[in-house]
């Protein structure tokens, strides 16, 4: 190159998952069968009615042209509906809902929003690479909050106290949580919004994974009383809707919060194409039924993972909800990434190492749900062999 790149390519590492997925194409390319439980890759379709959806706004006239920053007001109807019917939670369609190119862009645009070079943000000591990498792209200052393994992954909300300066702006919070599957809890969005009024910080909370083997009904962190005046929330269809790959995702919050994020998004990207609006309406509006069938596979590979980690001599704690399955390694095991590559290497089974969501996760191993039961079963065999 003639010219340097930019500081903050030396501040981001590569994601350890396209550095691992290569050496993963590599074996296949060889000609070996990789079962790839690494990663959170929703295999099922949509419904059958989102597909039509998709078909006929297709075949619009207008379907094809520039679509609004906002989103189409039948896409953002849908999600307010959704999120009433869903959550309890109510919405204005025309102020409070942000369409988004899913919900990992969310993330940069808050960032670049909210955060100035030298400000704070408070990032879990175990979660989405994302929290972390883009808080340092944007030049804030990263400092993780400890989550108590003893009280189900939650933060540590005393500990916490310690690590507000005044620089402090922003903390992100995932419930259900991923990696570790710790499920969300009225209790925990309560003292959360609390922290965030008395410190007077944004709580933004990443919501992608309520849907999914939830063991209660799922909640919102907006179901807070109050939680709008210092909270915003990320929501998905990649996970929730099988729709991984349309990248459709939303930000709920205060009109002011939203308004404030359109203004660096609008200056990033233009609007969603049309016909995928539509389709996502019209998947927003998924059966109880077509849901229920979905958790049911679910549930099947939950059982088979579980055998797994049985057969590597893992714990795990069975509250667990979500797509992933969180183990922890058993003391004979050398370390996450020992495993890793002797699995892959040997086995030809490519899990998660922990250590990818943060230091913590040094002793435990991730397995994504988004195969069929079959194959980890065929995966248990290969280990057992």
């Amino acid at each position: 190159m003639i010219i340097e790149t930019a500081q903050r390519t030396r501040q981001t590492s590569e994601y350890y998952f396209s550095v691992k997925l290569a050496e993963v194409r590599k074996l296949i390319a060889e000609g070996h069968d990789v079962i790839n439980l690494g990663i959170g890759n929703p295999d099922m379709m949509p419904s059958v009615e989102t597909l039509e959806a998709l078909t006929t706004a297709a075949y619009q006239p207008q379907a094809h042209g520039y679509q609004p920053y906002t989103g189409t007001p039948a896409f953002r109807k849908s999600v307010a509906d959704f999120y009433y019917r869903t959550y309890g939670v109510t919405l204005d369609p025309n102020t409070e809902i942000l369409p988004l190119i899913g919900s990992k862009e969310g993330i940069t645009h808050i960032s670049l929003t909210f955060l100035d070079s030298g400000d704070e943000v408070l990032v879990p000591e175990l979660g989405y690479p994302a929290y972390r990498a883009v808080s340092q792209m944007v030049g804030a200052v990263v400092k993780e909050y400890p989550l108590r393994e003893d009280h189900g992954w939650q933060p540590d909300w005393h500990a916490m106290e310690s690590l507000i300066t005044p620089k402090t702006k922003l903390m992100w919070l995932n419930y259900p949580h991923m990696p570790t599957g710790a499920p969300a809890t009225q209790e925990l969005f309560e003292e959360a919004v609390a922290f965030a009024k008395k410190h007077r910080i944004l709580l933004c909370h990443d919501n992608p994974y309520s849907l999914i083997l939830n063991k209660k009904a799922p909640i919102s962190l907006l179901s807070v009383e109050g939680a709008k005046e210092v909270a915003i929330e990320l929501n998905s269809m990649s996970k929730s809707h099988n729709m991984a790959g349309w990248r459709m995702g939303w930000l709920s919050g205060a009109k002011e919060y939203i308004s404030a994020v359109l203004t660096i998004k609008s200056n990033v990207d233009s609007g969603m194409f049309f016909a995928m609006q539509e389709a996502g309406a019209k998947a927003l509006g998924n059966s109880a039924e077509w849901h229920a069938e979905r958790n049911a596979v679910y549930q099947g590979r939950l059982e088979a993972s579980e055998a797994l980690l049985r057969t590597l001599g893992c714990t795990w704690d069975d509250k667990q909800e979500g797509m992933f399955l969180w183990g922890k390694l058993p003391d004979s095991t050398e370390s996450a990434e020992a495993l890793v590559n002797s699995l892959l290497v040997d086995k030809h089974v490519f899990i998660a190492p922990g250590f990818i969501f943060g230091p913590k996760g040094q002793r435990y191993i991730r397995l994504s749900l988004c195969l069929p039961k079959e194959r980890i079963w065929q995966a248990v065999e290969r280990i057992k062999g």
